[in-house]
Formats: C-alpha cells, sequence, structure tokens
C-alpha cells in the first residue's frame, strides 16, 4: 500500500480529494492545516507528497529536509502559483521531485500518483529479481543464506557493517549489495582501499584539505568522505588505518563531523560506513594496532564471508556470471562448456577465492575457441585433478570422439585405450556425466555496479529428462561412477584401477572416502 499526502490550506478542495480519490492500492492522507501536519508525517511512512510552499518551513524546520531523512525515498511534489512559485523552485534544490502550478485537478494528481506508483513497483520487481541473483551469485548454503537473511533486514537502515572474510571473497561485492538495497541507492557508493593509500596523504585524502595546508596543496580539495556525502562509503581494508586515523574515523562516527586539513570548520555529511578487513581485527586489538572503540562502533553488524571453497554449489552460477561479464570486454560468445572443464572449476580450491575464479575464467574465455571452453583453455594448476580423472569424466565427442584427437590431448595409453568404453557410458542410464553439458543462450548485461540485469539462475544443463531433474554432487557422481566400474568389473579391483587409469593405493582411498562397503578380500 503507498501512502500519499496531500498537505494544501484549500479545505474543500482536499476534502473534495478525500471523497473522489480512486487509485487502487494507495492510502490518501489530507491535511489543511500546520497542527496536524506534523503529528500526522511523525506516525505515517509517506511515500508520495502534494504539498503546498507555505508547508514548506513548519517553525523554522525544512520540512522536505525531514522528510527526506526519515524516508530518502519519498516523492515530494510542490503545489504553488504565480506569487510563491520562486519557493517552489527553491524546494526542488533541495529535494523535491518536481512541482505543479495551481490550480491543479484530481485527475492530473491521480495521473501523477499512478506514475509514481508504477515506478515504485518498477523498482520492488527489481529488486525481488536482484534478490533471486544474489542468491545464486553468493551460494545457497545455510550460512550464505543467514547473511542474505540479515542483508535485507539491515540494508534499509543507516546501521554501520563490518564484512569480514579472506582476500577475494566478495567483501566489496557484498557492500555494494548492502548499498543497492539501502534507502541510499540512488546516492554515491564509494569504495577506498586503505591499505592503498599513502600514509602522509590519508587523512587529506580521506577528509579533504584546504589551499596552502602542505606543500603541494593548490586549491581546495575534496575529501572522499565528502565525495560520498548520502550515500555509502566503503573502507576496504580498514584494518591498514593507522591509529591517528582511526581516531579521526571514531570520530566521525560519532558526530558525522569531518574536517579538511588546515581547516577549522567543521563539515556535518550524512554517510553510511560498511567497513572490510581479511585481518582478525580482534588479535589487532590485543595487541594495539586496532582501537577497541573503534572495533565496536563498526561492528553494529558483523557479517563473516564463508571462502569460496565452502561455497562450491554456487562456482556453476558464478562461471556464467564471469562469462558475461567478459562478453563484451573479450568479444567472443561461449555457449558450450566441457564436463572436464566444469569438474576442474569445481574441485579447485581456489585459494584466492572469487577474485581467481573470475582470472581463470578471463583465462579461459581468451583461450577457448568455437564458443566452447575446454579443460586445455584452463591454467595448467586447474587443470591438474580433472587430468588424473579423464577416464571418469567424459569429453565432448569433438574432443574424445576419435582416437586422432585422444593423442592431441595427451591422454595416456590406459585413457585411450578406454576411448570406446566412455562413449559408451555417455548412453548409459548410471553415469550422471553422460552428455555433454550446454549452457542456455547467454544473454544480457551488467550495470555499473557489476550485477546483473537479469536472473541467471537458468544455468549449465545437460538437456536433463523429466528423470534427471535430481541434481547430484560431484562426489555423489564420482561414487556412482566408481560402482559401475565395480559392478562391470565384476568387483575385480585390479580390472578396476586398469579401467579407471588409477592405482589401487588410490582406489582405497576413494572407497573410503565415499563409504562404499565391498565384500571379500583383494580381488
Amino acid at each position: 500500500m503507498m501512502n500519499i499526502l496531500i498537505a494544501d490550506f484549500d479545505r474543500k478542495f482536499v476534502e473534495e480529494l478525500q471523497r473522489n480519490w480512486s487509485i487502487a492500492g494507495t492510502n490518501l492522507l489530507v491535511c489543511s492545516d500546520e497542527k496536524t501536519l506534523m503529528p500526522l508525517i511523525k506516525k505515517t511512512s509517506i511515500d508520495l507528497a502534494f504539498i503546498e510552499v507555505p508547508f514548506l518551513m513548519l517553525d523554522n524546520m525544512d520540512l522536505i529536509s525531514y522528510l527526506k531523512e526519515r524516508q530518502p525515498g519519498v516523492e515530494i511534489f510542490v503545489l504553488c502559483d504565480d506569487r510563491n512559485w520562486q519557493g517552489a523552485a527553491s524546494a526542488i534544490t533541495r529535494g523535491a521531485s518536481s512541482f505543479l502550478k495551481k490550480p491543479v485537478t484530481l485527475s492530473l494528481l491521480e495521473s501523477t500518483a499512478s506514475k509514481i506508483q508504477a515506478q515504485q513497483q518498477n523498482k520492488s520487481n527489481t529488486q525481488l529479481m536482484e534478490s533471486q541473483v544474489l542468491d545464486s551469485l553468493l551460494g545457497d548454503t545455510p550460512e550464505m543464506r543467514k547473511i542474505l537473511k540479515t542483508v535485507y533486514k539491515v540494508a534499509p537502515t543507516n546501521s554501520t557493517l563490518l564484512i569480514t572474510g579472506e582476500s577475494g571473497s566478495g567483501k566489496e561485492f557484498l557492500a555494494n549489495v548492502v548499498h543497492r538495497y539501502s534507502k541510499r541507492a540512488n546516492e554515491p557508493f564509494v569504495p577506498v582501499n586503505c591499505g592503498a593509500i599513502p600514509e602522509n596523504l590519508v587523512e587529506s585524502e580521506l577528509f579533504g584539505s584546504k589551499k596552502g595546508s602542505y606543500t603541494g596543496s593548490t586549491a581546495d580539495k575534496k575529501g572522499l568522505f565528502e565525495s560520498a556525502n548520502g550515500g555509502t562509503l566503503f573502507l576496504d581494508e580498514v584494518g591498514e588505518l593507522s591509529l591517528a586515523t582511526q581516531v579521526k574515523l571514531l570520530r566521525f562516527l560519532q558526530s558525522h563531523e569531518i574536517r579538511r586539513v588546515g581547516e577549522t570548520e567543521a563539515r556535518y555529511l550524512d554517510i553510511r560506513i560498511i567497513a572490510a578487513t581479511n585481518r582478525d581485527l580482534q588479535q589487532a586489538m590485543h595487541e594495539g594496532r586496532f582501537r577497541e572503540d573503534l572495533y565496536y562502533r563498526l561492528n553494529t553488524f558483523h557479517l563473516q564471508l564463508p571462502p569460496l571453497r565452502d561455497r562450491k554449489p554456487v562456482i556453476p552460477n558464478l562461471i556464467r556470471y564471469f562469462i558475461l561479464k567478459n562478453k563484451e570486454a573479450q568479444g567472443k560468445e561461449i555457449h558450450d562448456l566441457e564436463p572436464a572443464a566444469l569438474y576442474a572449476l569445481t574441485k579447485y580450491p581456489y585459494p584466492g577465492n572469487i577474485r581467481e575464479l573470475e582470472n581463470i575464467m578471463e583465462h579461459a574465455i581468451v583461450l577457448s575457441e568455437g564458443g566452447i571452453i575446454k579443460l586445455e583453455d584452463l591454467p595448467e594448476y586447474v587443470q591438474i585433478e580433472a587430468r588424473e580423472k579423464t577416464v571418469a569424466i567424459p569429453h565432448i565427442k569433438d574432443a574424445v570422439g576419435n582416437k586422432d584427437s585422444a593423442s592431441e590431448h595427451a591422454y595416456d595409453k590406459t585413457a585411450r585405450d578406454i576411448v570406446e568404453e566412455v562413449e559408451e557410458e555417455e548412453k548409459s542410464a548410471e553415469n550422471p556425466l553422460r552428455k555433454p553439458i550446454h549452457f542456455e543462450p547467454i544473454s544480457g548485461k551488467t550495470d555499473s555496479a557489476g550485477l546483473l540485469t537479469h536472473n541467471p539462475t537458468k544455468f549449465i544443463t545437460h538437456n536433463p529428462t523429466p528423470e534427471e531433474e535430481e541434481i547430484l554432487s560431484l562426489d555423489e557422481m564420482e561414487r556412482r561412477h566408481i560402482l559401475h566400474a565395480l559392478s562391470i568389473c565384476k568387483g575385480n579391483k585390479t580390472e578396476v584401477c586398469k579401467k579407471l587409469g588409477i592405482s589401487r593405493a588410490t582406489l582405497w582411498r576413494k572407497l573410503k572416502e565415499l563409504k562404499i562397503e565391498m565384500d571379500g578380500g583383494e580381488d
């Protein structure tokens, strides 16, 4: 329900509006005197307001600023006539959307309200779509669902957040998500890498400086804090700040005021602070390298991002995301991904987290040919485990479908010997990897924040039949393949090792890891 306020001194006019208002999904609030206006605003959230110029200053208070502070997304239209149109023009500079010249009609107000209602509905739908995107990109695990639940609750507030996690785990991405879901979404999001600013320049970079305040200062300079005014300031690697700068940051969090270097005048700024670090700040506090009072100021809400190796289910969606992100930059259409390449990408431990996956995908896209990412397109260190399991993970037919190409891909003798068996396995209902993996057509764009403008949850598929709707884990896929090999070889472990191209020690380890119990002795 959208709450609409109409404040006008013409009592008959507002009463007529109240009787005849006809837009569904709206709640009309009317006021024709100053005494009732503030109590009405204080107890009700306003989405759209039509306010006559004389109401804009109440007891020396700017009503527009008051409304915007309480609800930054509110749309305000000023009602004016020839005598006070200058007041309406001034209101626009303070945040009003536009003005309507009196006399105004019911149809004009309803038309304006309908447009705003449609815009807000579109914004709501977009946010719903983005939430689906975020769920698919950040990871559908209990830990990540808990984090996202907190994000959706905290984002609309002005509370300070501290995001911790390993380098490259997506801290800035998550901070951007918080900003996008906040009431400051249309204002600046300013990221600052605190560790990248030279110590002798950090104060002027953050808070600005006055001309002549230090050697080389030839003009007044606005700092990054002022650049973020009205929006969100993201302080990445906040643990790198010196103790002196930490004091100034603490002072800002307490008063929301800064002083440029060389000035005595304080400037009030409306900024939300989100801080992030890959360091252990509690350990830094114990060692005297980070102020305890600042830590508790920043730590109003704490989001601990798990590393990518603990979010393996999200890797396929991230692969699609990075393919789309690199589409225009590299000028390449990617529509297929070899099962072996996907296996390698999902098994790799990613010590560099999401940032490393992005670099790996850029490497693969540049080397790919024919719109297909193959195992050999990945960096060699990513290929290792899939190379060891060549037999269990079929390539697409163009890669291993004939014996001439098998040698080109440097398969060992055992692998070449069983190419035909692999092709038979691709047809078997026992083998969950029996078909090449294809992308659905990749289309869409990313916005300036790097977020997809559509839902990428429809991702990699191997054209499943209705019986194949279940998504199996990689461990389960491997377990089933080993069981199938044992069945074909009638439990002969020596033969299984030969067919799978692995050592007996590896087979025994896999049997133990995958909890496959076997009767009998050696063979």
